[in-house]
């Protein structure tokens, strides 16, 4: 399967990404449709994941001064556990990195924490709810 992360650079793709969250967080995990889509939207850097030119995935970096808050990483059920979260949260590390982020770190569904940890995050404090979710935060350890 081949596969591309790309920058989103228009408001087309933009809404390519923000239509697989709302598949993957509002239809499937019941999140709220006004928590999901929110104001960092209009600030953020987007990914998009693509499989054979269909949107398949995508991520957002929130830059704050020198913190980088990854988020909203959803993969279609289709695409999922084919290394494609992967290579979203690496390009959302790297452009973080570039933009010059002291400290990265995301809110991690408490399911998922295992996927965080292998690239390298760390687990911090409690659980907390997030729309209903359980999280939990997490800073990415491996940084340099």
């Amino acid at each position: 399967m081949k596969y591309r992360i790309k920058k989103v650079s228009s408001k087309a793709e933009l809404a390519k990404a923000l239509r697989i969250r709302l598949r993957v967080f509002v239809r499937e995990q019941g999140v709220a449709r006004d928590i999901e889509i929110d104001d960092s939207d209009r600030d953020a850097l987007h990914f998009l994941a693509y499989v054979e030119d269909k949107p398949a995935g995508t991520a957002r970096l929130v830059m704050n001064d020198e913190r980088a808050k990854i988020g909203r990483m959803a993969v279609l059920k289709s695409f999922r556990r084919k290394g494609i979260g992967k290579r979203l949260l690496d390009r959302a590390i790297a452009a973080a990195r570039r933009a010059g982020a002291k400290e990265i770190f995301l809110h991690a569904q408490v399911p998922v924490i295992p996927f965080y940890e292998a690239a390298g995050f760390q687990a911090t404090g409690r659980n907390f709810d997030e729309a209903g979710i359980p999280h939990r935060k997490m800073v990415l350890k491996r940084f340099g």
